[in-house]
């Protein structure tokens, strides 16, 4: 499966770039049994700059380990990341996968249930993440660097 990577023109994605705050670079994804694809070590190198990702990929063909990155980067900046999915079932999924890689630091809120709404990040349905930003909810107020995930 071929994947496209799409860039605004003239940019240049450079993984040892700092970040335009002079911030620390987030570590490196982390490893994998496999190689990565271009628009995953593209879309991983950008966020490291601090600049916003947008991954457009078929079901399956490897979002997630950006989102991965995403979450790295924003709590090891002391951030907040967000996660947000269109099921319950999916939104469940990734609270407990993301729970197995960064413990202590997921929290859950579908509606039907909430777990560590304080947490450094998130996952929620984008039902209710819909509801909280129109009543102005400060979900990216914890610090200047939040990330947002949607699958």
């Amino acid at each position: 499966m071929q994947h496209i990577l799409l860039m605004p023109d003239g940019a240049e994605v450079d993984p040892s770039a700092v970040p335009p705050d002079g911030s620390q670079r987030t570590p490196p994804p982390a490893p994998y049994p496999f190689e990565l694809d271009d628009f995953q070590r593209a879309a991983c190198g950008a966020i490291d700059a601090g600049r916003s990702v947008v991954v457009a990929a078929p079901t399956s063909a490897g979002k997630t380990l950006v989102a991965e990155h995403a979450v790295r980067a924003a709590l090891g900046a002391g951030g907040r990341a967000v996660y947000a999915s269109p099921l319950k079932a999916l939104s469940n999924q990734k609270y407990r996968e993301l729970g197995r890689i960064f413990p202590g630091e997921i929290g859950l809120l579908t509606g039907d249930h909430s777990a560590e709404p304080q947490a450094g990040c998130l996952v929620l349905t984008t039902e209710v993440l819909r509801s909280m930003l129109y009543r102005g909810s400060e979900l990216g107020a914890r610090s200047a660097h939040t990330s947002w995930t949607c699958p």
